[in-house]
């Protein structure tokens, strides 16, 4: 395998140094939280190792580009600015969402969809880093992105599968490990249908593990002329790839050995494949898996690239969170599904929407949130958060909080500065009440 994760051409060559946060009760409080989470006070006494035995994890649906509010969760069929898209009733009495998702009307019982996420930051790079991160880029500092995070802080570091997954489309700025080391970097797969590349062992496992010690050898005496900083760092990366390589977990990635029934109801397409997959990773100890869905920057013919994106994603993101409860792992696995903003009220000349952060929509299910629920209401022209504005921040503290990870850990950065993982905001207790 030439790298653990494609992205790497050039190791890096500063020493990542963490440091824990010792005053853990400082920002805990008695945070109530629904049956099944685990409340800060519960989490003060378990270690990451208990945390991780726990098998909490987290599935973010990502919808590069910017979905509309519009055509998915907060549709305004009796307002001019609706445009064509009509509201259908889900499975909670007095819910509507975008007809464009029939599947997902069936599990709306499962969700808790807010209408009043809101951000400043309307450009893609910027935006898609902000959404991945929860802080804007900033000189000298390489923030970690969220699914680094979670599994910098409860991945299980003994399994042989990366912690982390990506799946799918490019993601503008999604982001990597940044300054918690390459460990933490994803593994990313262009394609679910497709095992990462250079995984298959191209001699006997004796003769490789030869060839892994003679590879050893040669950057003991590199280290000793240029540095050991580039060593440990190449070393991490040949060491967890050889452990993967080598692993019976390798399985996982092979969706092909589904049955054809649940392939199909996952649907015939790469969103779909990759959201089995990705279920398939969390059963087998995986803790992140990113799923991105590409194409959701519709500034012309919205109307009609909505209808066909959201049919790529309706069936498979239900299917996801129907079989994760069918399975026991939708109380422990967090689904988030989001974009970098949403899209304007006012439909261009073109047919389209232009970019809007100003009120979005968010969805979550499992991991302790409350489905069934709408939190947040934007006016009846859909211009202005009318009720109830999430920020960012706010958001990102919730989802660690329902990973029973405190949003105010901090780490060291490279430059010697202590970086919450969360700066400002609160947790969104309607999620969890």
């Amino acid at each position: 395998m030439r790298n653990y994760h494609q992205h790497h051409v050039h190791v890096r060559t500063n020493r990542r140094r963490v440091v824990k946060r010792r005053d853990f009760l400082r920002t805990v409080g008695t945070t109530a939280v629904a049956p099944g989470a685990i409340s800060w006070l519960d989490a003060i006494s378990l270690s990451a190792d208990q945390l991780r035995a726990r098998g909490k994890a987290c599935i973010l649906l990502w919808m590069a580009g910017g979905p509309s509010q519009f055509e998915t969760f907060s549709p305004k069929p009796e307002n001019t600015n609706g445009g064509e898209t009509k509201a259908i009733a889900t499975s909670v009495a007095g819910i509507h969402i975008a007809e464009n998702l029939p599947h997902v009307a069936k599990v709306t019982n499962e969700l808790a969809i807010i209408r009043s996420a809101t951000s400043k930051e309307g450009s893609h790079p910027r935006a898609s880093f902000l959404m991945h991160h929860g802080y804007l880029p900033m000189g000298g500092v390489k923030f970690p992105t969220l699914g680094s995070n979670v599994t910098h802080q409860i991945g299980n570091r003994q399994s042989e599968l990366p912690g982390f997954v990506r799946v799918g489309a490019r993601a503008r700025n999604a982001g990597d490990g940044g300054f918690l080391g390459v460990e933490f970097d994803p593994l990313v797969l262009s394609s679910p249908q497709r095992p990462p590349e250079n995984t298959q062992p191209a001699t006997s496992r004796a003769r490789y593990n030869r060839r892994i010690n003679f590879l050893q050898n040669l950057e003991t005496d590199f280290g000793a002329l240029e540095g050991t900083d580039i060593v440990a760092d190449h070393r991490k990366l040949i060491e967890r790839s050889a452990n993967m390589i080598l692993s019976s977990q390798m399985s996982a990635f092979a969706v092909e050995e589904e049955p054809t029934q649940i392939r199909e109801a996952y649907g015939n397409t790469q969103f779909g494949t990759g959201c089995l997959l990705a279920r398939r990773l969390i059963e087998s100890g995986v803790t992140f898996v990113e799923v991105v869905s590409g194409g959701w920057d519709t500034h012309q013919d919205n109307f009609a690239r909505h209808r066909d994106l959201t049919g790529q994603i309706d069936q498979p993101m239900a299917r996801l969170i129907s079989e994760l409860k069918e399975r026991g792992l939708l109380d422990s696995t967090l689904v988030v599904w989001m974009g970098e903003f949403g899209r304007t009220p006012r439909i261009n000349p073109r047919g389209g929407r232009d970019h809007y952060p100003k009120a979005f929509n968010v969805a979550l299910a499992g991991g302790g949130i409350r489905g069934g629920q709408v939190i947040g209401a934007t006016d009846a022209s859909g211009t202005q958060v009318s009720d109830r504005p999430v920020e960012v921040s706010d958001l990102f503290h919730s989802i660690y909080h329902a990973l029973a990870i405190d949003p105010n850990e901090e780490n060291m950065s490279l430059v010697g500065r202590p970086i919450k993982l969360v700066d400002g905001g609160t947790v969104v207790q309607e999620l969890f009440g």
